[in-house]
């Protein structure tokens, strides 16, 4: 007859040794399983009477549950250290600080258009956007630019066919908002938006471009309302200091017309190369409503008159920011575009 004591002494002193749930498993297999040591007990059963099979058998039954039951608690014991050794290696640190999610930011050009944007809206003006393609009419011949007029040349303009083509300039839009007020007054508006035109591209030239428009038509508009805006933009966006000049010049849907220039924000106006030694940059062009421009949109020029005023937003996005090439806008560099993270 087999010891069942000695049988339970050495599994309960091998399960006590087992280090890891991988020897556990082993000692398992070692004696519960279908070859395992408490199973080999039963060959023992043929050579016993009839009377002493139903004791055996039960002594069999309790070794083998009171081996499982040692493996069980043995394996909660090794679950539970396994477990705290692996909060103890993989624990958190709340001291310190989370990783933050990093989140885009807005386009120097974008950043612009809105400064020019908010500045606007702070005057009265209404901010009106249009269409990129348009048709000739309202692009060329309502800015006082007839068919086959030399003053077409100054732009190289991309047609899609006959009568339509990408804008040349949002003066498109100004000329809509006339046709559409008429005969009601007054009328301050801004349209920025993207233009596009047949160039070359290079350091300072882009086939496409944004513009930001600026219209005004009420009655004793003269070109003195004109220069006090003008300044206002130019202290705002440039500081304080800044001031502007006027000089002569030509627009078709403008007359008089003229360059405006404000003093170099590097020199002061003393002179440097950033202004080519004159102490002034050219920032945008501008003029009286030519009177042909207000006849066409409804309105008596006798009247009525009224200012406008185009500025290149790229152009004022290097000025402000001291970018030496327009391509730096659209070249969709990361590390560029992350310099510019708020308004100034």
């Amino acid at each position: 007859m087999p010891n069942f004591e000695d049988l339970r002494k050495e599994a309960a002193e091998r399960i006590a040794q087992a280090q890891d749930l991988s020897d556990l498993n082993q000692l398992r297999v070692q004696y519960l399983g279908k070859k395992g040591k408490v199973q080999d007990l039963m060959k023992n059963m043929k050579n016993l009477s009839k009377e002493e099979k139903p004791q055996f058998g039960k002594d069999v039954n309790a070794l083998k549950q009171h081996v499982a039951s040692r493996i069980e608690e043995k394996r909660e014991e090794l679950a539970e250290a396994e477990m705290n050794m692996r909060i103890e290696r993989e624990k958190i640190d709340i001291t310190l600080p989370g990783r933050r999610q990093t989140a885009g930011n807005l386009h120097p050009l974008h950043i612009v258009t809105q400064e020019l944007e908010d500045l606007f809206i702070g005057l009265g003006y209404q901010v009106i956007e249009g269409n990129d393609i348009v048709d000739d009419e309202y692009c060329f011949e309502r800015a006082n630019i007839p068919k086959d007029h030399p003053a077409r040349a100054m732009q190289d303009s991309l047609y899609i066919d006959e009568n339509n083509l990408l804008r040349t300039h949002t003066t498109a839009i100004q000329m809509k908002v006339l046709e559409q007020a008429a005969p009601n007054l007054p009328i301050k508006v801004v349209c920025p938006g993207k233009v596009y035109r047949r160039d070359d591209d290079d350091a300072t030239h882009s086939h496409q471009f944004m513009q930001m428009e600026g219209l005004v038509v009420d009655r004793h508009i003269t070109l003195a309302d004109l220069k006090g805006t003008l300044e206002f933009l130019a202290r705002k966006m440039f500081g304080q200091d800044r001031q502007i000049r006027f000089r002569p010049s030509y627009f078709p849907f403008t007359e008089p017309s003229v360059e405006v220039d404000v003093t170099c924000h590097i020199c002061n106006g003393k002179g440097c190369p950033t202004c080519k030694g004159t102490g002034w940059i050219e920032i945008l062009g501008a003029g009286e409503v030519h009177p042909n421009v207000l006849r066409m949109a409804g309105y008596d020029p006798e009247k009525c008159s009224g200012f406008a005023f185009g500025v290149g937003i790229e152009r004022i996005a290097m000025l402000k920011y001291g970018v030496d090439d327009i391509r730096h806008f659209y070249t969709n560099d990361k590390r560029f575009e992350e310099t510019f993270k708020r308004f100034e």
